[in-house]
């Protein structure tokens, strides 16, 4: 009879959510560096560089790939033959675990969870509690899955009830162009079929802990139906040309997991979650010999490159920027920042707009100020800020006019797409919206020299900050004339798959 100490459970936990917090898995490295090594779009290979030498920094610094550390997802299979030398209950201590986890004092990770979502949405702190899922299984053995899921892939889940005779691969293909770039692609799509409208869901997210191996498949063919799916969704998600970051390139998802469940006959339940490029997760078993270890992958797996720019770079004070200067700058523009900026997201934005429709006035003068929308992790030791990727810039959309009507905002900095009614503000204002490449925030933070509260220090990661930055490298999303680089990116490299295809198949 294996007994399990509650002790070693939390530890467990606790390691676990470290561990992926700064190493990806060693498959994802491997199918990352394959898509760098292949991706002809500029842009796309940029953005891949970014995120692959973030990873690697990561690795050796042992700080998180992303700023946004996730909600912790754990899937459990508990051996009915287990006993427990506990006082805790179960999902207390795999809370505990996570507990010690985001609050380890060498590496801090940024408690994103909020109680009372539909009211006060108050920030627990310490990311707790996880979402728990449990089975009771046949054995001696607890085998347990930890993943931390960021906000913005979370965001992009769909799910539809399909009649029986719908086709699965049509319904995919008309909703993955409308997740936009907020996942940060390329990643991994997961794949519910059957059950029920929750199973599905499960299924989804239980297909993404599975290993990579989309390359083994489509070399050894499809021996049934759901690899089948597989391969079909693989080549036609990525014929779609979204590519790294929603830029436009050949890679759009580096592996589709598929997962299925008996359901009614009436009902074809079917889910679909995407896994960012900053997956994180690891899998471990407890055999009461104690808390489990983890292997950190070797340093040969990454590429050996450094991130580089070319000489159609433009630097950019950000101290003396004019609207003038604004004008110039075109869609697809890489540019690197110096000076100061503002930083603000949601709860921030939302604040402001309160505050303007009473006619009081602002914290901060935004006057030809650009705006990050960012959430850092806190900095430990001698760091200025933790990291501090972008956040998702559609979830601004709404106040944008506002913010470029009424404050006089210049421009502002997120991942990810802009919607038609942010495009148009944009237009109308002839301001700019950058964009930073999601999944590489640690590499972003080296950029930082300064950080200093402004306003709503209440509102903690959401809090107005002022950030001092060197060489910040971004792309312009949105232009002066509304042209997005999001809408015009994937329709050139669709067609140029679309291309290549048709020469391949002569």
């Amino acid at each position: 009879m294996t007994v399990i100490k509650q002790e070693d459970l939390i530890q467990s936990i606790a390691d676990a959510l470290q561990f992926i917090s700064y190493y990806h898995p060693t498959d994802f490295i491997r199918a990352m560096r394959e898509a760098w090594e292949k991706e002809e779009s500029p842009a796309a290979k940029a953005a891949l560089t970014q995120v692959l030498v973030n990873s690697k920094m990561c690795a050796l610094g042992k700080r998180p790939i992303c700023q946004d550390t996730g909600i912790v997802n754990v899937l459990v299979s508990v051996g009915m033959d287990v006993n427990w030398d506990a006082t805790m209950s179960f999902d207390d201590m795999i809370n505990e675990g996570v507990r010690r986890g985001y609050t380890h004092p060498d590496n801090v990770l940024r408690g994103s969870v909020l109680v009372d979502p539909d009211g006060e949405r108050r920030n627990t702190k310490d990311n707790t509690p996880a979402v728990i899922h449990t089975k009771i299984v046949a054995g001696d053995k607890v085998e347990i899955e930890v993943a931390a899921k960021g906000g913005g892939s979370e965001a992009k889940a769909k799910f539809a009830m399909l009649n029986p005779s719908d086709s699965l691969v049509d319904w995919i293909l008309s909703v993955i162009p409308s997740m936009g770039a907020g996942w940060c692609p390329p990643g991994i799509l997961g794949v519910g079929i059957g059950g029920t409208p929750e199973k599905a869901m499960l299924l989804a997210k239980e297909s993404l802990m599975e290993p990579l191996n989309m390359h083994e498949l489509q070399a050894a063919g499809a021996s049934n139906h759901l690899e089948e799916l597989r391969l079909e969704l693989f080549e036609r998600v990525n014929a779609l040309g979204i590519g790294a970051q929603g830029l436009g390139g050949l890679t759009t998802v580096l592996d589709v997991k598929v997962k299925d469940y008996p359901t009614h006959a009436a009902n074809k339940p079917v889910a679909i979650i995407p896994n960012c490029s900053a997956t994180r997760h690891v899998h471990f078993t407890l055999d009461g010999s104690g808390p489990a270890v983890f292997t950190p992958p070797d340093l040969s797996e990454w590429p050996d490159i450094e991130f580089e720019l070319g000489d159609e770079v433009k630097r950019v004070n950000l101290d003396t920027l004019t609207a003038a200067e604004i004008q110039t700058f075109k869609a697809g523009d890489t540019l690197l920042l110096s000076g100061k900026m503002l930083t603000g997201r949601d709860a921030a934005h939302k604040k402001i707009i309160d505050l303007l429709a009473q006619g009081e006035p602002l914290p901060v003068d935004f006057t030809n100020r650009i705006i990050y929308y960012v959430g850092p992790v806190d900095p430990v030791r001698d760091e200025v800020v933790g990291p501090a990727g972008p956040t998702t810039a559609t979830r601004m959309d709404k106040f944008t006019r506002v913010m470029l009507e009424q404050t006089g905002l210049a421009g502002m900095i997120g991942k990810a797409e802009r919607g038609q009614v942010a495009i148009d503000a944009i237009r109308d204002a002839k301001a700019v919206s950058m964009i930073a490449v999601g999944g590489a925030a640690y590499l972003v933070a080296k950029a930082i020299t300064k950080s200093t509260l402004l306003a709503f220090p209440e509102l903690g990661m959401e809090a107005i900050y002022e950030f001092e930055v060197k060489d910040m490298p971004v792309t312009v999303g949105v232009d002066s004339t509304g042209e997005s680089v999001h809408i015009e990116g994937p329709k050139i490299w669709s067609q140029k798959i679309a291309d290549k295809i048709a020469i391949a198949a002569v």
